[in-house]
């Protein structure tokens, strides 16, 4: 019996050993293949002509298909100017196989580390990713790649990233001078070499105002309340789950709950409890959408906490916002190391008003004060010119940035090349000279 206390490991330290010795075997494969691909390279004489004919001039990495969004239109600017191109994605089912593209080609990468191991051998000229913390987790800087972008995903702060999230990237694409100014701070107290900051904007938000003007007004409807939460501990399902929807109900507006994706597989249990109870669409309707374009131009507001729902909502679709008071933990992110409140939680009180535990048996009038009060307009311009900039361009910005960089990988290769070449025939002559000399 002593012996079985000694050796018994509780299922936390166990979980933490299994990982610990996953990840060991995790680095001990990328680096056998890596060791295989050196091999591989000095047995064919070392040639870096031939590794440079076989790059991908630009490769595009997303982990997963919702992302989508974000890079179809930079897709659709690299395909309109001709430019070949490789989408690697981690979801077989990716929107992007649908496409019918010439000079773009889409390639599933399998999922977790399989996707990771590919990645880390990757030659490329130019990769660009909306994923953060390369060359932190298993994600590694390939040694055959010479440029490193990341895209954002959403218009808020580039410090809510995980901790180092974007600290290996060559360059960072934004939207806001606070953003660059996050970033300065950053690099400054990590001692990180400063990365090229521009400001492109946001090509998928430009795309959804353009679809947006193109759809017309809204008709007549019911006052129609949308709450599309984030998941997790700190998410309004998990906070106010029943009691909100009560409320919302009480309201007699039309209500729509969109839950985060995230939720049907992460908190199924209590996603799954509240669905079987509110069954009734006349008073709940659950949405699950693959586009939420419709039900953002259809809701009069939204409810939500830490989405970046909010900024899509307010700022392309101009309408006010409720949102609640998560107590949002930053300390695992990198803004925990910027000494102001993140710009995310500054700008909220000018979108529109907060939901706390005090207030939710009023939120019909919380929802009315929002709708009816003119100075949340002033508010998400105010929100615009400070976190979407330029407004209209994103994606040929974007794109003017990629090749900016692809061209000088190209020109830096191609002199290296040519001062190879030179080199070697410098070295041939001499050797002639020489052998010249000891014939004489």
């Amino acid at each position: 019996m002593n012996l079985i206390r000694v050796l018994y490991i509780d299922p936390g330290t166990g979980g933490m050993l299994f990982t610990i010795l996953f990840g060991i075997f995790g680095v001990a494969v990328f680096s056998f293949r890596a060791l295989i691909m050196k091999l591989k390279f000095r047995i064919s004489g070392g040639k870096s002509a031939k590794i440079n004919d076989q790059k991908i001039p630009v490769a595009i990495f997303t982990d997963h298909k919702r992302y989508w969004n974000v890079f179809e239109p930079i897709m659709d600017e690299l395909e309109k100017r001709k430019q070949k191109t490789v989408y690697l994605t981690c979801s077989k089912d990716d929107p992007a196989f649908n496409k019918k593209y010439e000079y773009i080609t889409c390639e599933f990468l399998g999922e977790g580390n399989k996707a990771f191991s590919k990645l880390n051998l990757l030659n490329a000229s130019v990769v660009v990713s909306s994923t953060p913390s390369l060359d932190v987790f298993q994600w590694k800087r390939s040694k055959n790649v010479n440029y490193y972008i990341h895209v954002q995903h959403a218009a808020n702060d580039i410090s809510m990233y995980r901790m180092f999230g974007t600290d290996h990237f060559d360059a960072i694409l934004l939207s806001g001078e606070y953003q660059v100014d996050e970033i300065r701070q950053l690099e400054k107290m990590r001692d990180i070499k400063p990365r090229e900051l521009p400001l492109v904007g946001i090509p998928y938000m430009d795309v959804m105002k353009k679809r947006l003007d193109a759809a017309g007004p809204v008709p007549p409807h019911e006052r129609t309340v949308l709450m599309a939460p984030s998941w997790g501990a700190s998410g309004i399902l998990s906070r106010f789950g029943e009691k909100l929807i009560d409320a919302l109900i009480s309201t007699g507006y039309k209500v729509i709950v969109r839950p985060h994706p995230q939720s049907y597989s992460s908190e199924k249990d209590m996603l799954e409890k509240l669905m079987s109870k509110y069954t009734d669409e006349s008073k709940v309707i659950w949405n699950k959408d693959n586009d939420n374009f419709e039900v953002l131009r259809q809701a009069d507001i939204l409810i939500s906490d830490f989405s970046g729902i909010i900024f899509d909502f307010t700022l392309v679709f101009d309408k006010p916002l409720i949102y609640t008071d998560t107590k949002y933990d930053i300390r695992p992110y990198d803004a925990s190391w910027i000494e102001e409140t993140p710009w995310t939680f500054r700008i909220l009180p000018s979108l529109g008003l907060e939901l706390n535990e005090d207030n939710v048996s009023d939120i019909k009038d919380l929802i009315d004060r929002c709708i009816e009060d003119p100075s949340f307009a002033e508010g998400r311009n105010k929100a615009r010119a400070e976190t979407w900039v330029p407004m209209g361009v994103g994606a040929v910005n974007t794109v003017d940035f990629i090749m900016e960089k692809y061209n000088e990988v190209v020109a830096k290769n191609a002199a290296g090349e040519l001062e190879k070449t030179g080199a070697g025939t410098s070295a041939r002559g001499r050797r002639k000279t020489q052998a010249a000399g000891k014939e004489a």
